[in-house]
């Protein structure tokens, strides 16, 4: 896997890339935590400048809080049956707009495995493209994000969420 890394709003940001799509995301914010994140996934190698700069960009702009589509520039190759249900349900969650982890195991079919749902959400191979950050707590509480919760509150505000 080739990898790209840049500084968005929400600190830096890495990017696993595999044939021309990105195949998992770092959002550990500081530079070194995210260069050994995608050393431990298997990076092993700077993309090209002129291969990474539009996925770089993708990035940047939905880190920014931008309403992006993904259409093909991600590419998931891990994880279950159900994982993969469930990140593919987060990308219908709409831009600006929140679930919570009861009603996306509802949406996949599975109603009664918010947890199990939350465990999938966590495991998101390339947060912020696939908007886990956009899931809550049936309470309204934010729950968790694998970038911490300012960031997670960051992004929701970024996209027009009250939190």
């Amino acid at each position: 896997m080739q990898y790209a890394i840049t500084k968005t709003k929400v600190g830096w940001v890495g990017i696993g890339i595999e044939d021309g799509a990105i195949c998992y995301a770092s959002i550990a914010g500081a530079k070194e935590d995210v260069l050994d994140e995608l050393a431990g996934r298997g990076a092993t190698e700077p993309a090209r400048a002129s291969d990474a700069a539009p996925l770089v960009a993708l990035m940047r702009r939905a880190a920014a809080g931008e309403d992006v589509r993904v259409n093909g520039r991600v590419k998931i190759t891990g994880g279950t049956a159900f994982q993969r249900d469930v990140w593919q349900a987060l990308l219908a969650i709409p831009h600006g707009a929140t679930t919570s982890y009861g009603e996306l195991a509802r949406r996949v079919g599975r109603p009664g495995a918010a947890r199990a749902v939350g465990q999938a959400v966590g495991s998101n191979p390339v947060p912020v493209l696939i908007p886990c950050h956009r899931v809550l707590a049936s309470d309204g509480t934010l729950g968790g994000f694998g970038g911490g919760l300012p960031m997670k509150k960051t992004l929701l505000r970024q996209e027009g969420v009250a939190v």
